[in-house]
């Protein structure tokens, strides 16, 4: 047993202890949508035709990003327990299958791009046509990216494991800085124009891949594959997914009933949607930070410090989100301007306002629980709170609200109680104490 990393493991997580967890993991967090936002404005004076064949084919990669992130996740608290248990090696070697299986699921995107590629473009293009044949050519060639990046997700997942986010966050944006440079001079001097994003998406992810598995190479474990180890993360990873597709549809639907408002109530509604992305992105830095330091502490089989790490964890979601409630609040004249001059959809987006400040400090909490749950390994209950919440909360509301002809106020009303659900739920979780199992493996 290595006794110094016990020792790590189990060192009292005060706000600055959380916070050297979280801020690194924020940066990264935030890096990938910021090169995103480069990539778009440098493709963007290439044209119409090439700015929309970037959104599609983005959509893709966007989503084999979202696989990444769970994978990171199943991966964190596995290797966060074994850490906390004393036991390095074993957490890295939960890197090194959880690395297989990214590199296995990434290479299988990669294949499947260049067959199926054009296809897929054209079903999300609507058909034929300009953008749907510039979007099957940059998605097969960025889809070569799909290994590294998924291999990055990995890195990151048993590196939060093992409480180094320091090195991810050099892993991540060195690769994503330096695409960032190369993107325009590919696009524009170099005259490959959109397919010069694709190369430079490619060669950020495949670099950072290279540095992630580098770094598994360098602790000197056995880098042999574990079938029944892949088989349990598939397992975690199925659960994550299942809990993410809920997500999903529920977003997805509240956009399709704003659309049967009007096209400013769409507008109104993207502008807080994505406002709302935003401080997830913050508030997801503190649940990783929690993921980290529960599942050691569970490891290590401190269930009382896992308790304890969870309601100060807790208590600072809250204070995050009453902040960001604060700050919306208070721009709530001058943010919708930011992002559109029409005056129906800033009057749209008074609307959803008050719902949306409501809601923050309840979903700061509702995040960093879920950051718990996750490090705690309890991912089922969390996939059925999730479903439970969608299926018999947020769905049923917003199709009301089309129903009732409620309007914008409607879909984030739900939306609230969406969350309201979900933090009722942790809280009963987390006060019956059925989620802290000690232990190096749940």
């Amino acid at each position: 047993m290595n006794h110094a990393a016990t020792a790590t493991a189990t060192r009292p997580a005060s706000p600055r202890r959380i916070a050297s967890l979280a801020l690194p993991a924020l940066v990264v967090l935030a890096a990938e949508p910021l090169y995103v936002l480069v990539d778009t404005a440098v493709v963007g004076h290439l044209g119409r035709v090439p700015l929309a064949a970037l959104a599609v084919g983005g959509t893709v990669m966007t989503l084999t990003a979202w696989v990444g992130t769970v994978v990171a996740y199943g991966t964190t608290g596995r290797a966060a327990r074994r850490f906390g248990a004393g036991d390095r090696a074993a957490a890295v070697a939960e890197g090194v299958q959880s690395s297989w299986l990214a590199f296995g699921v990434g290479l299988l995107i990669a294949i499947g791009m260049q067959f199926g590629g054009g296809a897929l473009a054209r079903t999300l293009a609507g058909g034929g046509g300009e953008v749907a044949d510039a979007a099957a050519h940059w998605l097969r060639i960025a889809a070569l990216g799909a290994p590294g990046l998924l291999l990055a997700a990995a890195g990151n997942g048993w590196l939060r494991g093992v409480q180094d986010t320091r090195r991810p966050l050099f892993f991540v944006l060195g690769p994503n800085l330096i695409s960032a440079l190369l993107c325009p001079l590919l696009v524009y001097p170099g005259g490959l124009g959109l397919i010069g994003s694709a190369v430079a998406n490619v060669v950020a992810q495949t670099l950072c891949g290279v540095l992630f598995a580098a770094a598994l190479v360098a602790e000197r474990v056995s880098l042999r594959p574990r079938p029944r180890v892949i088989g349990q993360q598939l397992v975690l990873s199925r659960d994550l997914l299942i809990r993410g597709l809920a997500f999903q549809a529920s977003f997805l639907s509240a956009t399709a009933v704003a659309a049967r408002f009007g096209a400013a109530a769409v507008g109104a509604h993207q502008i807080a949607l994505q406002l709302w992305f935003f401080t997830a992105l913050v508030l997801d830095a503190l649940a990783i930070a929690a993921q980290s330091l529960v599942g050691a502490a569970l490891g290590a089989g401190d269930d009382a410090g896992a308790r304890a790490l969870a309601r100060r964890i807790g208590l600072l979601g809250g204070v995050c989100g009453v902040a960001f409630a604060l700050l919306i609040a208070a721009g709530a004249g001058v943010l919708p301007s930011w992002f559109s001059s029409d005056q129906a959809v800033r009057e749209q987006a008074m609307a959803a306002w008050p719902w949306f400040v409501v809601m923050l400090p309840l979903a700061g909490v509702v995040f960093a629980l879920d950051g718990v749950l996750i490090g705690a390994g309890d991912v089922r209950y969390l996939r059925n709170l999730t479903i439970v919440a969608a299926l018999g909360g947020f769905l049923p509301a917003i199709w009301l609200t089309y129903g009732f002809d409620l309007g914008l106020g409607g879909i984030w009303a739900g939306l609230t109680l969406f969350v309201v659900i979900r933090l009722v739920a942790l809280l009963l979780r987390l006060r019956n104490g059925n989620w802290a199992v000690t232990g190096a493996v749940r």
